[in-house]
């Protein structure tokens, strides 16, 4: 079984923070970077344009749709971005296909403030530096459980009994929302679940598929109960859907990735009552088992391969730079930091005690795990619309993946 030797960030590291390269000192190079967009992003972007000037450019491309522009950005030589945000997951197509350049030597030379902490290292070699943590968890409203007269949930089973309750009182017809739009979202959901159900993605030793079972099932039933509670429109909700139902106050609880808590809780479109009874909880558990059930993020930046010796550097420096304690630390409401200085906020309360809860798993590293996904993304609506049973629909994702897998080579 291929399997990359990650270096992982613990719940106690994370809680930490660490320091990072503060000046620029540049005179040259071009620094390109694509990534996604939300808050957190964009105050590193604004921070790496602080570089900009003295022969130097800095540009970015922030777009929701980021990681499906990577690998053809990437491959193309030059590269058309010198640098580009990266996660947990978004790192993997782009190490398979060999796009990304080793940082060990431009971490020596420029890296002495980073802590170990924020090297993403791959089979020994530093391939990524973080700049925060992230996972989804639970967001409610302690107003409306207030008028139900029930207790924070702690599991899901515990959310299906709230919003049951305030429909079941009329006080909203569609209390519950979460990260269901078809494709990556909804694979999101399922893996977040099926790893709370104590599931496996793939047989023992190797990239043989695993999740036509009992924890499978289990999972796609908990995910169909929930959203029974949900708009019927909820195979369209991302991110930014999700957040506007709660900023517009038609719900009671959500799924939401942590680093959309600081812009919930600024209070800027959000209807009234809703920012002062909006509480951050840890994920819940599922099934009686004591895991939450969510994946543990990290996001950085990766410098391109298919670029020039000056551009690299330009770029690392830049983004060092732009993570910086002097650039991040007035946006401190807009992630779980990992820089010097930067201390907890009510926007990171779910993430924070999502990650003290200690058994939370990261998102599974298989050079293969991105195929699983995309088969779950594509397979998975059928289920959700009634179209297939749970273990048709699994079987289908299984097949997807096992072609998709036999064609790049990990399965024969």
């Amino acid at each position: 079984m291929t399997f990359w030797k990650i270096s992982a960030l613990a719940a106690a590291a994370v809680l930490a923070g660490s320091a990072a390269y503060a000046g620029c000192g540049l005179k040259s190079g071009k620094v390109a970077f694509l990534g996604n967009d939300f808050p957190a992003v964009q105050d590193v972007v604004a921070g790496a344009k602080t570089c900009a000037g003295d022969g130097v450019t800095v540009s970015a491309n922030l777009n929701k749709d980021y990681q499906k522009l990577q690998v053809a950005a990437l491959t193309a030589n030059p590269a058309q971005y010198s640098a580009t945000h990266v996660t947990t997951s978004s790192i993997v197509p782009l190490l398979s296909a060999g796009l990304l350049r080793p940082l060990d030597d431009l971490v020596a030379k420029y890296g002495k403030d980073l802590e170990p902490q924020q090297l993403i290292k791959i089979d020994g070699h530093v391939m990524a530096v973080a700049f925060m943590a992230n996972t989804q968890h639970l967001f409610y409203r302690k107003d409306i459980l207030a008028k139900v007269g029930m207790e924070p949930p702690k599991t899901y089973e515990d959310v299906l009994k709230v919003a049951a309750a305030v429909k079941a009182k009329g006080i909203m017809p569609y209390p519950f929302a979460l990260n269901t739009k078809a494709g990556w979202n909804l694979a999101e959901e399922f893996v977040n679940m099926y790893l709370g159900e104590g599931g496996s993605f793939f047989k023992p030793g190797s990239a043989e598929p695993s999740i036509n079972n009992p924890a499978g099932v289990k999972t796609l039933t908990m995910l169909k109960d929930l959203v029974a509670y949900s708009n019927p429109d909820y195979l369209t909700y991302d991110s930014n859907a999700t957040q506007a139902l709660w900023e517009s106050g038609n719900l009671a609880l959500a799924t939401l990735w942590g680093s959309r808590g600081g812009s919930i809780l600024d209070g800027k479109g959000a209807a009234p009552g809703v920012v002062e009874n909006t509480v951050l909880a840890g994920a819940p558990t599922v099934g009686g088992g004591k895991i939450p059930a969510t994946t543990l993020w990290w996001d950085g930046f990766a410098i391109a391969k298919n670029v020039s010796e000056a551009d690299a550097e330009a770029s690392f420096v830049t983004m060092v730079h732009a993570i910086s304690p002097e650039n991040i630390l007035p946006h401190s409401a807009d992630a779980v930091w990992l820089v010097k200085g930067y201390k907890p906020t009510p926007a990171s309360a779910g993430v924070i005690a999502t990650l003290q809860e200690g058994s939370a798993k990261s998102y599974p590293l298989y050079p293969y795990m991105g195929l699983m996904h995309t088969a779950l993304g594509d397979t998975l609506p059928k289920f959700f619309q009634g179209q297939q049973t749970a273990e048709q629909t699994l079987a289908d994702a299984e097949a997807a993946y096992t072609t998709a897998a036999k064609a790049k080579g990990f399965l024969k």
